[in-house]
Formats: C-alpha cells, structure tokens, sequence
C-alpha cells in the first residue's frame, strides 16, 4: 500500500539543524532564476479574476502549480518547481489566488484553504487552450491542501488528463495546524501572516464598509479567533468550526482517484501529528504519503542541493518515473 515507509530525503545542509531553519533558510537565500512568466488574466464565472503565470514551451504536458498561504507564483518555491518540470519536458502555469497577484480581487470572498472552485476554473481553463493531454497538479501548503481537496471531491469525475498530484507540507487538518500557530515557538510566522491578512481584511472593509468588524482585528488572540470572525465569514462558512471541517482535505481524501503523493516532514514547525494521514495511506490505492524525518516546512533543501531541490526532484520522479509520464 502506498504509505512510504522509508523518505528518500537525504538530509539538510548541518548547518540546518532544526526544522526552523530549514523552513526559513531556502525562501531567504535562494534565488531562482530564468523565469519569465508570461502572465495571463481570466475571469471567474462570479464575475471575479485570476491571474496566472505561464512558462509555456510547446509541450503537450502541464504541471499546475499552487501556492501557500498568503504565498504568490513569485515565491522561491513554486519558481523552483516549475523551472525543474520547465527543464525536463513540461509546460509550467503558476496560479495567483484571489488577492495574491498583486492587485486586490475585485468581491468580497477572496481565497482559503478549501477553495476548489478556483483551481476548478484554472484546469477547464488550461485544458481549453487544446495544448494540452496531460496535467499534473502540484501543491505547497495551503495550496497542497486545495490541490488533495480538488482531487478528493473530484474523485472519478476530475479530467481524464489530470494524472498526478503531489502536495508538500500541507495542513489537512486545519484545526490542528491553526492551534499549533498560537505556540511561543511559532510566533515569527503567526506575525507574518497575521501581518499580510490584517492588511487584506482592512482592505476589504474599505471595498465592502460594514460588512466586517475590524476592531475585532486588535482582539484577536488565537488563530482560531481570526478564523472565527474574518476567514470563515468572508469564506461562506457559518463559523469557524464549520470553516476548519470543511475545508479540511483530509476528510476527502478517501475520495481521490489519481496517484497523489503528500510529503511532510516530522520536524515541520507548523504541522502536527493529525496533519500526517498515516492510517489512511495503508489501505487507499492512490494516496501515497511521505514522512521525512526532515524538511521543514516547505523547505526540503538537502545537503549538496545546487540548481534543483530535493522537493523538485521527489516531484518530477512521482509524476514521471512511477506513472509513466516520462517524456
């Protein structure tokens, strides 16, 4: 059954010793270069827009890739990502979720970590331009966890094109990873998100006045107390309970249809045990899960990593070597 028992991740640099580290020290040194996306804006069917970001070189497959929590297609991780699939036979789209491309979406909603719709509305999108007959959907974080929500509702209905997906790093149960923010030990990255969505929600109020309780930003204590009175109302949620649940992938994961491969790392700052679905990756014919003893969040750089990451490569081999999509 598809539970890695074994992580092919070799290790971080030693002067990495801690999953902080690895978290941090990729997104602050790194520097990715040679992209030049070619950016594309469509609308939604809300009457809404997406921005999306193309590194398209004539070939029939396309890798999809989605980010992270306030995260962009700028981010040293998804330029990564697409270079290395770029380099090996694949066309490239990195997507912007509302709010997240550098201009303000134009509805009240923005974006959260069980939106399928939007991703939704990329892939019809990608497969219409008839350039492509094989997609694979790759995820970090937050993104991994609407890339595994996508394919879990989806199941058997999703386009035959789609063959893969892999997602690194992604808090399945978002509760979980919620309180795990509100630890002392996290406080560097809860006031760096907090700092961005703060921003965004006082935006909001001055798009939509009266729809929001903004002096409520200065009471919040918790993660969940933000969720509770910002991210499930703007979302459609009636609380924040109701938020955490549905937008969960882990409740869906029974449902995927196509080899999908989660890798996490035991040392991640921001994820917990309940975010790592052991039980359900020994018995489900497609789910593949990967436990590395380290990584990071999102980092998984390994010692003797120069052009590419260990993340990239692990990606590329899952969708190509093991599902017979090597060009």
């Amino acid at each position: 059954m598809p539970l890695i028992e074994q992580s092919s991740f070799p290790g971080p640099p030693f002067w990495q010793f801690n999953g902080h580290l690895q978290t941090l020290a990729p997104g602050i040194w790194r520097r990715v270069k040679g992209i030049d996306y070619q950016r594309e804006r469509i609308e939604t069917s809300d009457g809404d827009f997406l921005d999306l970001d193309w590194l398209p070189h004539k070939n029939r497959r396309l890798v999809i890739l989605t980010h992270g929590l306030e995260g962009n297609s700028g981010g040293q991780y998804i330029r990564g990502m697409a270079r290395h699939f770029t380099q090996h036979g694949w066309d490239a789209l990195a997507w912007n979720c509302r709010s997240c491309s550098g201009e303000m979406n134009r509805h009240f909603r923005m974006y959260h970590h069980g939106d399928t719709e939007d991703i939704s509305t990329v892939i019809s999108h990608a497969l219409a331009t008839g350039r492509y007959d094989t997609l694979v959907l790759v995820g970090f974080s937050m993104g991994g966890n609407i890339t595994m929500k996508y394919l879990g509702t989806h199941g058997a209905t999703a386009p035959p094109e789609i063959k893969a997906g892999v997602a690194f790093s992604s808090p399945c149960d978002i509760a979980a990873g919620a309180d795990v923010l509100d630890r002392w030990d996290n406080i560097i990255y809860k006031k760096r998100f907090m700092a961005f969505l703060a921003k965004k929600i006082r935006h909001k109020n001055s798009q939509f006045p009266g729809k929001l309780d903004v002096s409520k930003l200065r009471a919040v204590r918790r993660w969940r107390d933000f969720d509770e009175w910002f991210s499930a109302p703007i979302s459609g949620y009636a609380t924040a309970d109701d938020f955490h649940r549905q937008a969960s992938a882990k409740n869906f994961l029974e449902g995927i249809r196509v080899p999908t491969l989660l890798v996490s790392a035991v040392n991640d700052p921001i994820l917990t045990p309940e975010c790592f679905p052991v039980e359900i990756a020994r018995t489900h014919p497609y789910f593949h899960f990967e436990l590395s003893p380290g990584g990071g969040h999102c980092g998984f750089r390994a010692k003797g990593d120069k052009d590419s990451s260990w993340s990239e490569r692990r990606a590329l081999e899952f969708c190509e070597m093991e599902h017979g999509l090597k060009g």
